[in-house]
């Protein structure tokens, strides 16, 4: 068997964990990335729909107003109730899939799962793109959501487990951009459609999703699975080999052997530290240990969660889901679909700043600086949108600066929080629960989006019970980012150029305030003895465990 005779015995020295950096690695990473697409596009394509007159027509059965009639123009929209429904059902969905993902990627794999995702979007699309109301768009919505979820934690997941430390941010940065990219696509494509009288309008923006699709699962059958996930069942002979073709090396390399050793050791020594039960105990490894504790899965778990929480709070997605209808209740401007085709120009743009940033300066510094910028950006919105930006003051000139600031702010989100809050929760979590770990940080992001979409329409809408907060409620998003920002400074860890087992052993040693400063100072296959002791890749699962545990104990 190829590889069989190999013996991997890990090295004591802490820059020789991983291979060298491969344009193969970056490829790999780039493709796996796309799967932000569908993320991206699902949030941009709804925002514009929700505004289309035909769409409008079609879900509410109310004729084309008099451009004259001031009230009937005022009044033709989608009740507050149905905009809720319709943007908050697909997180719905990704909530329980981005959970359920965490156990399908342990089972069948991270490669396989995303695969099984695409397949779930695409009924999805095809209940969407046939419906004429919401019997049929609701249920659509819900099985894209469910798809969604499970592309959008396991796609996190594999890029961490396989992108080289160096440039491990700014690879899963890419993620983030592919989010804006499929916003940008989508607003586009929402643009060109707007004026079509016919269901046309609403139906090429959905049908264009099903590109995503076929592009991300044929692409995923060519690449090869997480060697960590083979590490994980035990198959230490796949593991090396998709090692091998992940970092573009020999299966022979020192670097594959010392890298995969390490991997093995990290394992084994968190398998100690928390024992693998059964299938609810492994759920509740996940909460295991004390918050106040650092290092204990409890603490990541609520970290990675929060970190979720936080960036939704941050009010980016009241911009992308509901930016055309907010930008059409200023009054004063003629085409609020162009206004959000620029905002989320701006999102692209700034994105691409985090690829350097994010390992220039680190994870922590910019998730401070960034939260830091929104809360201004934010509080000058809102003070100007009740000041001068006042509907009754029809001041051209003051709506435009609360635009320019909106754009701001959707700059600092890009550049910090946005791809920020991927990183940090791919990247915290060890192997035995990471799974998991991620299924779960995940699901908060959608949960917290749902949350916001359902809530969103009553606090800026119009209507009798609605809360009619217009400018207003970007003082609550402006509050948020004060949470958001403390958060980063008090519980978030530099994770920045270490290697995932590395990012363990620090998060043993010190706490997040001083983490930027830590460096790596040993191995786990020192450790773990597997300096001294081989290991066959071809060994069994069940003597790979006894192997390490014997080395280990040898080594005292």
């Amino acid at each position: 068997m190829p590889g069989g005779g190999v013996v991997i015995s890990g090295t004591t020295d802490t820059g020789r964990v991983e291979a060298p950096i491969t344009i193969r690695a970056y490829l790999i990473c780039a493709f796996a990335a796309f799967g932000g697409i569908f993320f991206g596009y699902d949030t941009g394509w709804m925002g514009g729909v929700l505004a289309m007159k035909y769409f409008i027509r079609q879900y509410t059965g109310k004729p084309y107003p008099d451009p004259n009639d001031a009230q009937a123009v005022k009044d033709f929209h989608l009740p507050a109730s149905d905009q809720s429904l319709l943007t908050s059902i697909l997180s719905c969905g990704t909530f329980f899939g981005a959970i359920i993902a965490g156990d399908v990627a342990d089972f069948i794999g991270r490669r396989m799962t995303i695969i099984v995702g695409c397949g779930i979007f695409t009924v999805g699309c095809i209940l969407q793109t046939a419906s004429t109301g919401l019997g049929l768009m609701v249920p659509g919505r819900l099985i894209c959501g469910f798809g969604v979820g499970f592309i959008s934690a396991i796609v996190i997941l594999y890029m961490s487990e396989i992108a080289p430390k160096a440039v491990r941010g700014a690879v899963v940065a890419g993620y983030q951009f592919c989010i804006t990219i499929g916003i940008l696509l989508a607003n586009c494509v929402v643009y060109a459609t707007q004026n079509r009288d016919d269901t046309g309008s609403y139906r090429i923006p959905i049908a264009v999703q099903f590109l995503w699709a076929i592009i991300l699962a044929i692409g995923l059958f060519l690449l090869p699975e997480s060697p960590r996930y083979f590490v994980k069942k035990g198959k230490l002979e796949q593991a090396a080999k998709a090692l091998s073709s992940v970092r573009g090396q020999p299966i022979e390399s020192d670097y594959i052997k010392d890298e995969l050793a390490e991997i093995v050791a990290n394992h084994e020594y968190e398998l100690q530290v928390v024992p693998q039960t059964t299938w609810l105990g492994s759920w509740a490894n996940c909460f295991q240990g004390s918050i106040f504790k650092g290092s204990s899965n409890s603490r990541r778990t609520m970290v990675g969660i929060l970190m979720q929480m936080m960036q939704q709070l941050t009010g980016i997605n009241f911009i992308f889901y509901f930016g055309t209808v907010f930008f059409k209740s200023l009054g004063t401007i003629k085409n609020p679909f162009l206004i959000s085709l620029i905002t989320t120009l701006v999102n692209v743009c700034s994105t691409p700043i985090s690829f350097w940033t994010v390992e220039r300066f680190g994870r922590r510094r910019i998730l401070i600086i960034g939260g830091t910028g929104m809360v201004i950006m934010q509080f000058i919105v809102a003070i100007i949108g009740v000041t001068a930006g006042r509907l009754s003051e029809h001041n051209n000139s003051a709506v435009s600066a609360m635009i320019a600031f909106i754009c701001f702010n959707i700059s600092f989100f890009a550049a910090t929080w946005g791809p920020c809050a991927w990183v940090v929760i791919g990247e915290i979590f060890p192997l035995p629960i990471r799974s998991r770990g991620v299924g779960l940080s995940t699901s908060s992001n959608w949960f917290w989006n749902c949350i916001i979409a359902t809530i969103t329409p009553y606090l800026v809408g119009t209507e009798k019970h609605d809360a009619n907060l217009g400018a207003r409620v970007f003082f609550l998003w402006g509050s948020l980012c004060i949470l958001s920002t403390l958060f980063a400074y008090f519980l978030v860890p530099e994770t920045k150029g270490l290697s995932l087992e590395q990012v363990d052993q620090m998060m043993e040693e010190t706490n997040p305030r001083h983490s930027a400063a830590w460096k790596p100072h040993k191995t786990f296959a020192s450790e773990m003895g597997l300096t001294e002791k081989g290991l066959s890749i071809s060994a069994p699962a069940g003597e790979i465990h006894d192997v390490v545990v014997s080395a280990a104990e040898a080594k005292g």
